[in-house]
């Protein structure tokens, strides 16, 4: 089905006239103007944004859908937003403004450890988000996160290729982290997982190292203790880059 059959404008381009693609709405001035008699902001249009997303994922949210969602036309909503990019870059920065910003400490490693753990459970109270990440992430919800990332990286002596290396290795852990245990749960089978061990366990021919390693088996180690146990695993290796 595409944009248009679920009532959507067409897609359009950097030129036409609402324009813009992907990160472009933190890089352009919005224009002057005049109020208008409604109660409708930008802000009031997020939170809707994000409880469709929450609810339906990107492909349930539209423009159409969000706009009757707020009880008003698409006409007054293209007033605030221009593109449905524009509101997915949006509400991505809105809920990392829910990541709260830990304390500068005196160990770099906690205030990094503390960092990405709230990030993870944000990611996964809204699962839609892992996959949006690859995104231009100009706002300021994320910028200053990262900031705070990477001066706690830089307390811990990392500078120039290690910062870099690091901070990537970190955000794609974090990330990959949440979007595959968001998957996992969003199955519509719960014990998918279950089923998903028992058939390395039946092939111990094909899978012998799968087998013992406990690949896949929740009784083992949680996903708590092996998100911990990554961290601390990337922060012990800046010396070797």
């Amino acid at each position: 089905m595409n944009a248009t059959e679920l009532g959507e404008p067409p897609a359009r381009g950097r030129g036409s006239r609402h324009g813009g693609s992907a990160g472009t709405v933190w890089l352009r001035e919005e224009p002057d103007r005049p109020r208008r008699a409604t109660p409708l902001t930008r802000e009031r249009i997020i939170e809707a944004a994000v409880a469709l997303l929450d609810e339906h994922g990107i492909d349930g949210l539209t423009m159409r859908r969000l706009a009757q969602r707020l009880a008003v036309t698409s006409t007054a909503l293209y007033w605030h937003v221009k593109t449905k990019e524009d509101v997915l870059d949006l509400a991505l920065d809105q809920i990392f403004g829910e990541v709260q910003l830990p304390g500068t400490g005196d160990d770099w490693r906690d205030d990094v450890r503390a960092l990405t753990f709230r990030w993870r459970a944000v990611m996964l109270r809204h699962p839609w988000a892992p996959s949006l990440i690859g995104r231009p992430m100009l706002g300021p919800n994320v910028l200053s996160r990262t900031e705070f990332l990477q001066s706690a990286l830089v307390r811990g002596g990392l500078t120039g290729i290690q910062l870099a290396v690091v901070t990537r290795l970190l955000a794609n852990y974090v990330i990959g982290a949440a979007l595959t245990e968001a998957t996992w749960r969003q199955a519509e089978d719960p014990e998918a997982r279950t089923e998903a061990r028992q058939h390395i366990a039946a092939n111990p021919t094909a899978y012998p190292t799968l087998i013992a390693s406990g690949h896949l088996d929740d009784g083992q180690w949680s996903d708590d203790d092996l998100f911990e146990r990554g961290i601390d695993a990337i922060l012990a290796t800046p010396r070797r880059i």
